[in-house]
């Protein structure tokens, strides 16, 4: 007995080829996502090591110490950890046991006295962390009451912006192109699935069918399948990072959760786009070609 002939219904082309396509595409993008969020995380760990010190007068009584310890805690440029402000008291005695364990000599011995003085370390927060910033932040620190001068090591964090910018240039150059990429293949993948499609939607077209009624089986299933892809992408991303901090626990300094879940966002947000332009765009194509140029 003859098997019935299977019809083909608008927008059927294969599913599980396209998703997978657009899977791989997504993750290699998420991929470098991540190195992006990681570069970022590092150079905010590194502006927020560094610091800035806060010398003060000599002889200044408890009190005032605590109060500008409090005035310090309470500006918008310091980091925080934990909820906790970045400000730590450094006495002019520890100083100098510092400053002796890395020269290896007394050189209150030959002095006679220690010429140090009381002084708060801060560490910025990294928003603050540029040349002009930080210029207006010495300047105002300098005239707190009972704050003798405000030093930090210019030419380190010039160097230190310097160099993260550079990198940061670098890196967004390459996911930019590195998107672009991704965008013309999954273009070029729904095209291929499309492809098959092309005499019934020539069909279509010639029992009356409107544009609107020919492209919307093929959009619906577009965005579909980009946001399976994108989730799927999303998934494995996580399986790998997860993995990556199993192996190597120091990377969980850089976790962020809330980019993490952002890159997620766009990667759907990218496949849906990109299944609902290229499916539109290769319908176009299709319904505009003659008799001839579909075969």
């Amino acid at each position: 007995m003859k098997q019935p002939t299977r019809k083909k219904k608008l927008g059927s082309y294969p599913h599980l080829m396209v998703v997978f396509s657009i899977t791989l595409a997504l993750l290699v993008v998420g991929l470098f996502g991540l190195l992006l969020i990681h570069a970022h995380k590092v150079s905010t760990l590194v502006k927020e090591n560094l610091e800035m010190q806060v010398y003060l007068q000599r002889d200044l009584p408890e009190t005032q110490l605590l109060q500008l310890q409090q005035d310090l805690a309470r500006k918008p440029f310091v980091a925080r950890k934990d909820n906790e402000p970045q400000v730590r008291f450094l006495s002019k005695e520890e100083g100098a046991r510092q400053l002796i364990d890395q020269t290896g000599e007394d050189f209150q011995q030959f002095l006679g006295d220690n010429p140090l003085r009381d002084a708060y370390l801060l560490k910025l927060n990294a928003d603050y962390a540029d040349a002009k910033n930080l210029a207006r932040i010495k300047q105002e620190l300098g005239q707190m009451p009972g704050v003798f001068e405000v030093d930090y090591v210019e030419s380190l964090i010039t160097s230190v912006n310097e160099n993260l910018r550079n990198v940061s240039l670098v890196l967004i150059g390459f996911a930019a192109i590195l998107t672009f990429v991704v965008v013309v293949l999954i273009n070029n993948t729904i095209k291929l699935a499309l492809f098959s499609q092309r005499f019934l939607i020539r069909s279509m077209q010639l029992v009356g069918a409107t544009p609107g009624f020919i492209q919307w089986p093929f959009l619906r299933r577009a965005v579909w399948q980009g946001l399976v892809s994108g989730i799927l992408a999303s998934l494995l991303l996580a399986a790998l990072l997860q993995y990556a901090y199993l192996q190597l626990s120091e990377l969980r300094l850089l976790e962020d959760n809330r980019l993490f879940a952002a890159l997620g966002i766009f990667l759907v947000a990218l496949g849906m786009g990109i299944g609902f332009l290229s499916s539109w765009r290769a319908v176009r194509k299709y319904a505009g070609m003659s008799l001839d140029e579909l075969y």
